[in-house]
């Protein structure tokens, strides 16, 4: 069997209290992002989104933070992918922040709706050419017969859009703003009694903190 199997480590004795943390889940998690990326943590906007097939089935992927203010997460993707059926049919999802180095993680209950092309625009226009590229190349999720099909797409959309020309945001590309309605902190404990405390939205607005058993 392998060591990881087997092996118990132990997360240490930092804590997290009801009065350690912001009346204000979304300013806390600010800050624990912040926190991730000054510890020099490996793409510390890395999420686990999980959603629900159209079919009923569960999944769950890695996609990269792109958007966060006072009340959401953004992150962008292409409509026709699996998670952008899903979402389209079934607008409940969560993020997870896996800040294992630091014995962290967030997970973000809420519902995901599509960005306005404004701002699916905004983030096309920053990304690098090639991931542009990339997003015309590729049609995400479908099954390909090689890799060289999939660079010989690349290269002819690379023709198309010469260096001196822009290239557009496809129609079936952009963000999806998650709204969320409960926010769950850990923090790693010693003996596996950890700390969670899970911020949950009140209709009138506000939100309700309570400590849940680890």
């Amino acid at each position: 069997m392998m060591e990881s199997l087997t092996s118990h480590t132990d997360y240490g004795d930092v804590s997290l209290t009801e009065a350690q943390v912001n009346s204000d889940p979304m300013l806390e998690f600010a800050t624990w992002l912040a926190a991730a990326e000054g510890a020099g943590l490996y793409e510390p906007n890395a999420m686990v989104v999980g959603t629900i097939d159209p079919d009923g089935r569960p999944s769950s992927r890695t996609v990269l933070l792109k958007g966060l203010d006072g009340s959401g997460f953004e992150f962008v993707t292409n409509y026709d992918s699996r998670k952008g059926r899903a979402l389209r049919k079934n607008s409940g999802v969560t993020l997870l922040f896996p800040w294992y180095p630091m014995q962290r993680q967030v997970i973000v209950y809420g519902t995901a709706h599509a960005t306005d092309a404004a701002v699916s625009d905004a983030y096309f226009a920053r990304r690098p050419r090639p991931a542009r590229i990339a997003a015309l190349a590729s049609e995400q999720s479908e099954p390909i017969v090689s890799r060289e099909l999939l660079e010989e797409q690349v290269r002819a959309v690379e023709q198309r859009y010469p260096d001196d020309m822009e290239i557009p945001r496809p129609t079936d590309w952009g963000g999806f703003r998650v709204i969320p309605h409960a926010i769950e902190f850990w923090q790693g404990r010693t003996s596996r009694l950890h700390d969670r405390l899970r911020f949950t939205a009140l209709e009138g607005g506000g939100w309700a903190l309570e400590r849940l058993q680890p």
